[in-house]
């Protein structure tokens, strides 16, 4: 595999989850593959996130699948790109075995699913629905494989073969006087990578996280506002919303060259006057745009939503959620719940900003304090009940907040990594809520071993209590009803007088401070000394620099005495 990504942490988890052993290589160069597969002579190799070819030694001796993000016929690298861009109702997944042509092989196993008219973002539609469909894929193919009488089918006879090109950036151009909605489309097609090029307020920029804004009477490609980040900038018929930019290269400081950051944060110095990016308050859910966090109140039931951009939660929007969970807290609403947005549910603290800081270690330090303070305000709260949902996947810190609240739920199919790394020992005063939840000897684990949970791993190790429907929408109506079950006056009563007991037994042993004090010595040591090469970490993650060896925690081929199970 190319990543250790979403997708392939997920086939990893239900993989080993049914009692298989599964051996990790990261495709780095063909000769670093095939050694891996004579190592492990495996069963089956699978591959859901590959960029590179399979070695002609591997795929001719070992059973080798290529899961494409692509219905059967579709060829080429741009699959997701082509489908979002040309506006298709319907997409697939196909799990192919690889031969000497990409794409080519012979199908093991197909689904199709519906694209929704509004157009998903790239790592959206592949975070969902391409993972949903490849996991399905993946357990007809573990099926099939031992079935002596199975065949795999050419893929000219279920479908015509389409063979796309690479898609770039002549593909991807649009002018500001298109429609708001075509605009939209395009960016979508590159988000996350790797943006599409454009030309805003006379600097070039690679542009991400767009949403579709109101009508404007601007002239097309005027910055016409600017709130919590995001830009408004006007287009041929209404107006584009963009959350966050890339500077192309030139010669200004590294802070602002080259890192993926807030829009406004990019343009900061070409903003027309009268401008302000406003960060201390939460907006309300009534406000458009992306990239926020908001509170919104559903009867008797408060939410606060982390609505974070590829889920990191930089110090503003720390602050930002901050201030929307004490709202909520001052409210005479039953419950609070605390859930994500459409994409991640949060991974921590936000490596780009700091990256971009002129003074990184200085950045570092506000955005862990920031967030450390959003977790003591949860752990905290005594008058209402808490309720923390992993609408989507973590990471990292953004496993460890929620772990105050008093009832922790999951969406099905999240995958949760309840572990640091970046050469960070981390904080969010997880010494004490993570033991208090699983336990001192499970928790110790978590964090040595590092390696992903699925939620049904995360419900027996105690990480969460419940799991809810994947589709987003049940989900959120389950959750809802989950929330309303504290309107029985006894089961809320019973939940807060408990939580008092165990907060007032555990913090007149040890105060909240206590931890706290402990966790930021070490992170000091990590921030400031840079004992545990935090920044080379850092700065590898944020310019996305491949890997140079496959992690020995997932490498098992490479261990001695390793035997295949």
């Amino acid at each position: 595999m190319s990543s250790f990504n979403g997708l392939t942490q997920r086939v990893w988890c239900a993989l080993r989850e049914q009692g298989h052993t599964v051996a990790v290589e990261f495709a780095r160069d063909e000769e670093s593959i095939a050694d891996a597969a004579r190592r492990a002579d495996p069963q089956l190799i699978l591959c859901p996130f590959l960029k590179e070819r399979v070695p002609t030694e591997v795929w001719q001796k070992w059973t080798t699948l290529i899961i494409h993000p692509g219905p059967v016929g579709d060829r080429g690298p741009s699959s997701l790109d082509w489908a979002i861009s040309e506006g298709k109702t319907e997409w697939g997944v196909t799990a192919l075995q690889a031969v000497e042509e990409m794409d080519a092989g012979p199908v093991w196993a197909t689904r199709t699913f519906p694209l929704p008219a509004d157009p998903p973002t790239k790592s959206s539609l592949y975070n969902g629905p391409i993972a949903d469909a490849a996991m399905s894929c993946v357990e007809e193919v573990l099926a099939k494989l031992d079935d002596p009488d199975f065949r795999p089918t050419p893929p000219e006879e279920l479908a015509k073969i389409q063979v796309r090109p690479q898609m770039r950036q002549a593909d991807r151009a649009f002018s500001w006087s298109e429609p708001a909605e075509a605009i939209v489309r395009k960016i979508r097609a590159a988000d996350g990578t790797p943006g599409v090029r454009t030309e805003i307020a006379g600097v070039r920029v690679w542009a991400f996280d767009a949403y579709v804004g109101p009508r404007q009477a601007d002239p097309p490609g005027t910055v016409v506002a600017c709130r919590d980040g995001a830009v408004l900038v006007a287009a041929g018929t209404g107006s584009v919303w963009l959350g966050h930019l890339k500077k192309i290269p030139d010669e200004t400081p590294r802070a602002k060259n080259g890192v993926k950051l807030p829009a406004a944060l990019v343009l900061a110095d070409h903003l027309p006057d009268g401008l302000t990016s406003p960060t201390a308050a939460a907006p309300t859910v009534e406000q458009c745009g992306p990239g926020r966090v908001h509170y919104v109140r559903r009867g008797e039931i408060g939410y606060v939503v982390l609505d974070c951009y590829n889920g990191a939660l930089a110090t503003d929007g720390c602050n930002q959620a901050l201030h929307a969970l004490r709202h909520a807290i001052r409210q005479d609403t039953l419950a609070i719940v605390l859930r994500g947005g459409s994409g991640p549910f949060c991974n921590g603290i936000d490596l780009n900003r700091i990256e971009a800081a002129s003074n990184p270690a200085a950045e570092a330090w506000a955005n862990i304090t920031a967030i450390n303070d959003v977790c003591r305000e949860l752990i905290t709260c005594r008058n209402q009940v808490t309720i923390a949902a992993f609408s989507g996947s973590a990471g990292a810190g953004g496993v460890m907040l929620p772990f105050g609240a008093d009832l922790v739920v999951a969406r099905d199919g999240v995958v949760l990594n309840p572990f640091y790394e970046m050469g960070l020992t981390g904080s969010e005063l997880h010494t004490y809520t993570l033991p208090r939840r699983v336990g001192p000897d499970v928790a110790r684990r978590l964090l040595t071993d590092a390696l992903p949970v699925n939620v049904t791993t995360a419900q027996r190790l105690g990480l969460v209590d419940e799991i809810g429907p994947r589709d987003p929408g049940p989900f959120g109506n389950w959750l809802h009803e989950v929330a309303l079950r504290y309107l029985d006056r006894g089961l809320r009563e019973r939940t807060l007088r408990r939580k008092a007991e165990v907060l007032d037994r555990d913090l007149s042993v040890r105060p909240l401070d206590a931890y706290e004090a402990r966790e930021l010595g070490e992170m000091a040591q990590d921030m400031f000394d840079d004992r545990q090469g935090f920044d080379a970490a850092r700065r590898a993650f944020v310019h996305k620099h491949a890997p140079e060896r496959t992690p020995a925690r997932l490498a098992l081929h490479r261990a001695p005495g390793f035997v295949r199970g």
